[in-house]
């Protein structure tokens, strides 16, 4: 899996610049933003060499092709993310496998996580999908859904619910980006003051939004993880091991 050695060496040096300029234009820390290589279609080799450079978070959607990957890049301290939509079925090697899950859209698949999570392993990091656009066509719960979804999951004993995911419409114009991701932010912001009820807010750190179109737009708004592939690794191709 570590044939066809790629040198991303520069590509992830100016995505870390363009996530420090965005942070710093919204007055935030450079620090409060995680830069998860979204590595789905890569090979190990491709993976490696943007380790090399500096990336640590690594997203795959897709887990049969992860799990040779992981395996194969052990010997690097990296930190795996799940960040496909994740059938029922598939939960125990991603509860094994993986260390945060991005994406869960319903308590079933939080249950199965819990339970399969490794008894020696810490509490697997977990963000729940919310549809913030209301598209038909992507996974997630709609907001009104959130607060209670948010309550079950953090009883989940294998699990630690971090906070929220999103993945909005398409939209060119920063303002309009902006909009979603602000909903995102204002949902977060309310699960943190209210959203255990009776005025116990749920301890949320993590927002998980934005590409490598929109980056900007979500740091501007709070992000704190950005999900970056095409930035770093080009056009997506299939990968051929």
């Amino acid at each position: 899996m570590l044939s066809r050695p790629q040198n991303y060496s520069e590509s992830v040096r100016v995505t870390l610049d363009g996530i420090a300029g965005a942070c710093r234009a919204a007055g935030r820390s450079v620090d409060s933003v995680t830069l998860l290589a979204v590595s789905k279609g890569q090979s190990a080799a491709a993976i490696d060499s943007a380790a090399g450079a500096g990336a640590e978070h690594f997203g795959e959607n897709f887990l049969q092709e992860s799990l040779p990957k992981i395996e194969a890049l052990a010997g690097r301290e990296l930190t795996w993310h799940f960040i496909g939509r994740l059938q029922a079925n598939k939960t125990r090697p991603v509860a094994e496998h993986f260390q945060w899950v991005h994406g869960v859209d319903r308590l079933k698949i939080a249950e199965r996580l819990s339970a399969q999570r490794p008894f020696h392993a810490p509490p697997l990091n977990v963000c729940l999908q919310l549809n913030v656009g209301g598209e038909e066509s992507k996974g997630g719960v709609p907001a009104t859904e959130i607060p209670a979804l948010a309550r079950a999951v953090r009883a989940l004993p294998g699990l630690k619910l971090r906070g929220l995911m999103c993945m909005p419409p398409a939209e060119a114009e920063e303002d309009r980006q902006r909009r979603w991701f602000r909903e995102a932010r204002q949902l977060f912001d309310y699960l943190n003051e209210k959203g255990a009820g009776s005025d116990q807010g749920l301890g949320l750190d993590t927002l998980s939004m934005g590409t490598s179109a929109d980056f900007r737009a979500a740091i501007a708004e709070g992000a704190t993880i950005v999900r970056i592939g095409t930035a770093i690794f080009g056009p997506r191709t299939p990968f051929k091991p």
